[in-house]
């Protein structure tokens, strides 16, 4: 299960060009910070992944493109935040993922990409993409 989701946020983050926003959606412990860990490795970043629940905000910095991975978790509003997180969905070098987006919506691009992680009985996981067509090179390499 863990290993599927690694290598699946791998996957896509591999396709990533720049420009891309991410919504997460599952509940505490679903596999958020495990898909942005393949992610991460779909950089190729050397940076050690990490839940951003008390930072807010992580970077990593792989190759080419820059991951900025928001959770808004303990937030009642997102304040300065948001502001960051609106740099950070218009840089081209950027891939943006939020955790807890909530209270961000207002800031969120119309074409973010959503990935809703499920678990499952038998300790397997359900994810969901669900994308504008603009998005779907993202998802070549995945036979669903």
């Amino acid at each position: 299960m863990l290993e599927d989701t690694l290598k699946l946020g791998e996957v896509v983050g591999r396709a990533c060009k720049g420009g891309e926003v991410f919504e997460l959606i599952s509940d505490l412990g679903g596999g958020k910070t495990a898909f942005v860990r393949g992610m991460a490795r779909g950089i190729e970043t050397e940076d050690d992944v990490s839940s951003p629940s008390f930072t807010i905000n992580n970077t990593y910095v792989g190759k080419q493109l820059t991951l900025e991975h928001f959770d808004f978790y303990r937030l009642d509003e997102a304040g300065v935040v948001a502001d960051e997180l609106r740099e950070d969905i218009y840089k081209p070098d950027t891939v943006v993922v939020v955790e807890w987006g909530n209270i961000v919506h207002n800031v969120l691009p119309a074409n973010t990409i959503r990935v809703k992680i499920e678990p499952q009985e038998s300790e397997t996981r359900e994810i969901t993409f669900t994308y504008k067509e603009e998005n779907a090179y993202l998802f070549s390499e995945l036979h669903i």
